[in-house]
């Protein structure tokens, strides 16, 4: 009986260790995660860059008259350039256009030479100023733009002075505000 008695508990036993086999001890449940906030919205885009300020665009004008058959400037012209200058100092200065021009008393070559002479002395006179000759272009214009109709033909002293306004540059200067 022995022989039995063993035989039964190890058959026993190995149903025991099969059952055991046949049905896996569950495996332990893993720890739930922490609960966690919803995920954070993506970070805007950054902001474009600011353009630079664009400077603020200055023109200014000037016009100065000349007596009759002359290119050089009169006291009062030179006192209308020297507020130009002086308009000038704050601004970087792109251009400064002189454009000269002539009453119609004379000749049409002659009108045209003297307009153009009259332009190129007041840039000299803007360039003894401390302007920068590469930034003053001068022109002529001759007779072709009146600014004042006068009757006659003749050069009387009358004639002559209703046309000064017409013996005149006028100068433009373009540039921007210095910040």
């Amino acid at each position: 009986m022995n022989k039995r008695l063993s035989t039964a508990l190890s058959a026993i036993v190995l149903l025991a260790f099969a059952g055991c086999a046949a049905t896996p001890e569950p495996a332990p449940t893993p720890p739930a995660p922490p609960p966690q906030a919803p995920p954070a919205p993506p970070p805007p885009p950054p902001a474009p860059p600011k353009p630079a300020p664009k400077p603020e665009k200055i023109t200014t004008a000037s016009t100065v008259n000349f007596d009759f058959d002359r290119y050089v400037i009169r006291p009062d012209a030179r006192s209308k350039l020297d507020d130009l200058v002086t308009k000038l100092r704050d601004v970087n200065l792109e251009v400064v256009i002189a454009v000269g021009h002539a009453d119609r008393l004379g000749g049409d070559a002659y009108n045209m030479k003297l307009s153009v002479r009259r332009a190129d002395s007041v840039k000299a006179y803007l360039v003894s100023k401390g302007i920068a000759a590469s930034r003053v272009y001068t022109e002529g214009k001759g007779e072709r733009q009146p600014v004042k109709e006068c009757k006659g033909d003749k050069k009387t002293k009358e004639l002559i002075a209703c046309l000064e306004p017409n013996r005149r540059v006028e100068t433009e200067a373009v540039g921007s505000a210095i910040k």
